[in-house]
């Protein structure tokens, strides 16, 4: 079976749309999460990194920035990295530019932790590594396996992880609340009668584990199976802001689809510069079905790993920090509580100041965002400290360090703070936030209490 001349077009286009959202929502906030005065520069990870392991470091953290960690680097690694998916997006020297987005994105994802450690980072570097190889007769398979594991993993690991919720089908009746950033929808969501929102668990658990396997059936079945998964990810737009996860999970969709389906673009498609690369020649094509089977390979075994008790740990040779092949499962557990950190600065220890963030929960009256496919990382990264301890998330100690400082790359990541010049003293509290009521709403305007 050929790989579909179309579709691998627009998948090349949407993937470079992809690399588009993620460098370009990286970009305004990189020296504020890793620069030389943020957060986590990346300067000090290299170097430590660098005197633990000696010269095995750059196994560890595959980057660009071993040759040069500066801030002027750290942007125009972002800046390259929009070029490059523009190329991608309009169909010009697209292998060539989705090697560029591989490099300059890995070098980001490989320093920039605990800011770069979500599994859509992951998946688009191991959806754009099999780009690389377009024009292979197998690459279609490749990715109808990508599509495969990242659904039914994320639908196995909610019952392996023995979460009662999953098991009670009760999950969403605490997903729209506890989840990083809800949506308007849902907080209505939110407020749908119990038996809905069971069903709608229901529905999720049976699209998870059952429509994977579609991908592989005959045509009518397989056209069923992508039609449910397409639909789950608007879902999931619609009441969650999940950076450009479901855009990304959208085109990878399109491989369990055939070329007549996009007949009528194919003009536009068929635009490429320089031509789509045929590999015409019976070497070139052994050799990249070659490549693609063994990316294939180590998703089979990787899935083993996971789910079949006593089997061998085989591992990747150390290849593990190239993200070429991940395991995904989101929401294994689902919290049912929602803990928010709420920074305050005081110059006299008495009265006290809220920071405000910009997307996340705080100000209660403050409407809920739609932000997505850009991602505030901090907003995210502060959900899940306030999920674990200070002693795990000691990120948020050099957060306030930066605050008290005034760091301007730092402070930008928030709203404007409500101090003139940075404060003597800062404090973080810890409040349990959830939905006001729907009649509360009305009478008030509070989201939350």
């Amino acid at each position: 079976m050929n790989s579909p001349a179309l579709i691998e077009s627009l998948f090349l286009r949407l993937l470079g749309l992809t690399y588009l959202c993620a460098f370009g929502s990286l970009w305004p906030q990189i020296l504020g999460l890793a620069g030389s005065h943020g957060i986590v520069p990346v300067a000090n990870t290299l170097n430590a990194m660098r005197a633990q392991l000696g010269n095995g470091a750059f196994l560890d953290a595959p980057s660009l920035f071993w040759f040069n960690a500066s801030d002027h680097a750290i942007t125009l690694c972002c800046a390259l990295g929009c070029v490059a998916a523009l190329l991608m997006l309009c169909g010009l020297f697209s292998r060539p530019a989705a090697a560029a987005c591989f490099v300059l994105y890995l070098s980001l994802v490989s320093t920039g932790q605990p800011f770069t450690s979500f599994q859509w980072d992951a998946l688009l570097l191991e959806s754009g590594f099999l780009a690389l190889f377009v024009g292979a007769p197998w690459l279609v398979w490749a990715y109808r396996f990508l599509l495969f594991r990242l659904m039914f993993e994320s639908g196995v690991v909610k019952l392996a992880s023995h979460d009662p919720n999953w098991r009670n089908l009760h999950a969403l009746r605490f997903h729209f609340l506890t989840q990083p950033l809800p949506t308007p929808l849902a907080y209505y969501a939110y407020h749908a009668p119990a038996w809905l929102l069971d069903s709608l668990t229901t529905a999720t658990l049976a699209i998870e584990l059952i429509a994977p396997f579609l991908l592989f059936c005959p045509k009518r079945a397989r056209y069923i199976g992508v039609s449910l998964l397409m639909l789950f990810q608007v879902a999931i737009i619609l009441t969650g802001n999940y950076a450009f996860f479901n855009l990304l999970t959208l085109a990878l969709c399109l491989w369990g689809l055939d070329d007549a389906t996009f007949e009528p673009l194919a003009r536009f498609l068929r635009r490429q510069f320089p031509a789509r690369l045929e590999l015409k020649s019976p070497q070139a094509r052994t050799v990249m079905n070659i490549a693609v089977s063994a990316l294939v390979a180590m998703g089979v075994l990787q899935i083993a790993e996971q789910f079949i008790p006593g089997f061998p740990a085989v591992g990747m040779g150390g290849l593990e920090s190239f993200e070429l092949v991940n395991s995904y499962g989101l929401f294994a557990v689902m919290t049912t509580t929602r803990p928010e950190i709420v920074i305050e600065g005081s110059d006299d220890q008495v009265n006290w100041k809220e920071y405000s963030f910009r997307y996340k929960p705080g100000n209660l009256h403050r409407g809920l965002p739609l932000v997505a496919p850009y991602q505030p990382r901090l907003d995210w990264q502060m959900w899940f400290a306030a999920l674990g301890t200070y002693q795990g998330n000691t990120w948020v100690g050099s957060l306030m360090y930066r605050l008290l400082l005034g760091d301007a790359s730092v402070v930008a990541l928030l709203n404007p703070p409500p101090f003139p010049k940075p404060p003597h003293y800062l404090r973080a509290l810890v409040y349990d936030y959830d939905f006001t009521s729907l009649a509360e709403r009305a009478r008030s305007g509070a989201v939350w209490q």
